[in-house]
């Protein structure tokens, strides 16, 4: 009898060992999609630039989250013996290496923000600052009840924080990240001149596509799989993903008038928009909640570019950010009982819990990328910005006409 019991608990534990080693492959070819949507939107003479930062970013984010931000998180780290750390299958590690994917996230989305003027090691040593110490300090908090926020929450209003795949701790974070490092870098010389702004056309509406498509695939593995075990899985989330994405996509064909470039956006919209309240929700309420992501991503990025003239090459700000704060609100309304959803959520604890982790984006985000800006510089030459980032500081261009 114990023999059996011993392998049935051996059989679980596995098969959750592997449950979510496939969410973080799921996810890490998400950061492929980040590449491909930076390089086809960014004009030709920073291609190879977009591809090597996406990939160094990783690396780095890897080596802050190992050695430092997943200790601030869950205070817990590897400094044990591998037999330690093979436990239960490595169950441990892997979900480490499921939850590093999520964080190493965050620069690939600065990343679209900051594009084609941004130097090369600032930028590397800032992704490393962000990922070890102030995307997991709000990750901490809502994801590990750290600091007691959530408990104050939970007694408070009923219900604490709740954010199932990262709308708030993931995207929102990320693209606030995003607006401070983009507000400090300035805009692209040449894009606006006497006050309007000038068009730089995507160098590859094939690229872009392409790194719309494989996002969106490894979408359900970052909202599915973040049940994190086997026996948590739920084809609601799943569900849930795609009737948002749908609602993101149709949304921003219309508003966006047809544009290929809104087109591509307004599904990675409406995931942004749903992960926080994937779980919770009825399927019609997330098709509600992309609809208006999508709505919502096409007015803030054309708002950004031609009335605030904030120069955000991917609109990440009003994709993650924006989107991703709609996401965190959207799960206190559309989670609700009343609204067909499973409830156990609380809308002013929503609020609250979306505004902590804006705030704590943006004043990280200045401290972080002002803090680089000073000491080191963030910013290209202006003749290093017009030859291009890949001649500049790759030597080398995404073609050869040889």
């Amino acid at each position: 009898m114990e023999t059996t019991i011993s392998a049935v608990n051996t059989l679980v534990q596995s098969s959750n060992t592997l449950f979510i080693l496939m969410g973080a492959i799921m996810v890490l070819a998400m950061h492929a999609g980040f590449a491909f949507l930076e390089v086809g939107t960014v004009r030709h003479k920073n291609q190879v630039n977009a591809l090597v930062k996406i990939m160094t970013d990783f690396g780095f984010s890897c080596l802050a989250y190992f050695f430092v931000g997943y200790w601030i998180a869950y205070d817990q780290h590897f400094f044990a013996s591998a037999e330690t750390l093979s436990a239960d299958n490595g169950y441990q590690l892997v979900k480490f290496f499921f939850l590093m994917t999520f964080a190493a996230a965050i620069p690939a989305i600065i990343s679209g923000g900051i594009a084609e003027r941004a130097r090369f090691w600032p930028l590397l040593l800032a992704a490393g600052l962000t990922v070890g110490i102030v995307y997991p300090f709000f990750e901490g908090i809502a994801w590990n009840g750290n600091y007691g926020f959530q408990t104050w929450l939970e007694q408070s209003f009923g219900e604490g924080f709740h954010d199932f795949a990262g709308s708030v701790v993931v995207h929102g974070v990320g693209g606030w990240l995003a607006l401070a490092a983009v507000l400090l870098l300035g805009t692209r010389n040449g894009r606006y001149r006497r006050g309007k702004l000038v068009a730089f056309a995507p160098s590859s509406i094939p690229f872009l596509a392409l790194g719309s498509w494989i996002l969106t695939i490894g979408w359900f593995g970052f909202n599915v799989m973040s049940a994190q075990t086997l026996d948590g899985i739920s084809g609601l989330v799943a569900v849930n993903t795609l009737m948002a994405m749908a609602g993101g996509t149709l949304a921003a064909l219309v508003i966006g008038k047809n544009d290929p470039g809104f087109v591509h956006n307004g599904p990675l919209a409406g995931l942004v928009a749903v992960c926080a309240g994937s779980d919770l929700m009825h399927p019609i309420g997330a098709l509600a909640v992309g609809l208006i992501a999508g709505g919502l991503f096409v007015y803030a990025f054309i708002m950004t570019q031609n009335r605030w003239k904030i120069d955000d090459v991917l609109g990440v700000w009003p994709l993650h950010g924006i989107c991703g704060a709609w996401g965190g609100i959207a799960a206190g309304i559309f989670g609700l009982e009343a609204l067909g959803g499973l409830g156990g959520v609380s809308l002013i604890s929503q609020l609250i819990g979306t505004l902590l982790g804006v705030s704590v984006a943006l004043m990280g985000g200045l401290i972080v990328y002002g803090g680089v800006k000073k000491f080191i510089g963030l910013r290209l030459t202006e003749e290093d910005e017009f030859n291009g980032a890949d001649l500049s500081i790759h030597k080398i261009g995404a073609t050869s006409f040889d």
